[in-house]
Order: C-alpha cells, then sequence, then structure tokens
C-alpha cells in the first residue's frame, strides 16, 4: 500500500488525513505500519487524497 508515500507526497500530516478522510489517526498509522486495511477504510483514505483505489493500494 501507497499510503505514507502518497500522504507524504501531498504534504499531509497523520492528524491532517484523519481530518479530512474521517478515518482515525490511529487507524492511518496502523496501515502505514502493517500495509494493510479494510477496503472501506481503503475508500475513504483515496477520496480524501484524491488518488484511485488502484493507486493507493499497488
Amino acid at each position: 500500500m501507497n499510503l505514507k508515500k502518497i500522504r507524504l507526497e501531498k504534504g499531509l500530516s497523520v492528524p491532517k488525513l484523519a481530518e479530512i478522510s474521517d478515518v482515525p489517526r490511529r487507524t492511518i498509522q496502523d496501515i502505514e505500519k502493517n500495509d494493510n486495511c479494510k477496503v472501506n477504510t481503503a475508500i475513504k483514505l483515496a477520496d480524501a487524497l484524491n488518488v484511485t483505489l488502484d493507486e493507493l493500494c499497488r
């Protein structure tokens, strides 16, 4: 999963991404650490980052 890479490219902190995606900060940290998440969470993050699921997950 490219979450951390994309988040950093867009200049977003974890707290800011949590705010705009409505995904808890701890969940984002866990995803970046463990490299997996539920599909509905991935959709929220992809929408907030303005990327496709494919870009986020591959």
